[in-house]
């Protein structure tokens, strides 16, 4: 068993954590019908992984400390998670937010919880992945909600917590989870809302970058700002194009011109190809990523 990230929680406090990554990523079809979304790699690293490791900075790691869901396209979440977490896989159609913590709760049994999305890319360049969210944890005592959020350009706007925007994780008390059932739900229904109206929700302010990645616009956004200004090319990538501020994974043949795009692992880009503001997989497939 891990040890818990020092000064955090409160004395005799116990969190456990759960990543979601059971969703059909239907925004980002037609990329998330060969890939689940919480596989879809930014800046060469699969989003779950980027997960699993913000956890492992709080101290959070192996399967009695960590769990994973997955249902879509759920072998392959199975197969890259490994003996990393412990593993709930649903049957059907994915639970949501609420049901797939609900369906856990035998394994959270009594503890607090983190819940994070698997589709959440966050950097913060003041700290490393798990001490840039430390504060959600920081003196909690068991009871409250906390959310991680950073301010909305529009504090009113439907969707907001305190004038904030959710930014992928949550913190949630054991007495509000042992009440969730395992059926479909979202976790703003089920936990967030009735808390903010009983005076038990707080919001924890994101100092850094943060996008859901949830549509082709916003996962070539988070890939281009992990790449940084002079972009990512894997060693184990063939280029003999022009490669400009983009990102190439591993085994991806360019033989083109690539500018401010995204090359999956293993895929090609013919001689005389010309890709911008794209994401290409395999040897056939293009998304345009414009908003």
């Amino acid at each position: 068993m891990s040890t818990p990230y020092a000064g955090t929680a409160a004395p005799g406090v116990e969190v456990c954590a759960v990543v979601l990554a059971a969703g059909e990523g239907t925004r980002l079809r037609p990329l998330t019908e060969r890939v689940p979304k919480a596989l879809c790699p930014v800046g060469n690293v699969p989003l779950l992984d980027r997960a699993l490791d913000r956890l492992a900075g709080l101290g959070l790691t192996g399967p009695e400390r960590v769990a994973v869901n997955a249902c879509y396209l759920g072998d392959q979440v199975v197969a890259r998670v490994g003996g990393r977490a412990h593993l709930s896989v649903e049957p059907g159609a994915p639970l949501g937010t609420a049901g797939g913590v609900g369906r856990l709760r035998d394994w959270i049994d009594g503890r607090g919880v983190l819940v994070g999305n698997a589709d959440a890319y966050l950097a913060d360049p003041q700290a490393p992945p798990g001490p840039d969210i430390a504060a959600l944890l920081d003196g909690w005592d068991g009871h409250g909600v906390r959310l991680l959020g950073r301010p909305a350009g529009d504090p009113h706007a439907p969707g907001t917590f305190d004038g904030h925007e959710f930014v992928g994780f949550s913190l949630l008390p054991w007495r509000l989870v042992r009440d969730v059932p395992a059926t479909f739900g979202d976790l703003v229904r089920a936990v967030w809302r009735p808390a903010e109206a009983d005076g038990a929700l707080t919001v924890v302010p994101y100092r850094g970058t943060f996008y859901d990645t949830g549509t082709p616009a916003d996962y070539l956004a988070a890939n281009l700002h992990a790449a940084g200004p002079d972009g990512l090319v894997d060693p184990a990538a063939t280029v003999t194009g022009r490669v400009t501020g983009s990102v190439v994974g591993a085994g991806a043949l360019v033989h083109g011109d690539v500018d401010r795009s995204v090359v999956w692992p293993g895929a090609t880009v013919a001689a005389g190809e010309r890709l911008r503001e794209v994401i290409r997989a395999g040897d056939d497939l293009t998304v345009p990523a414009a908003r």
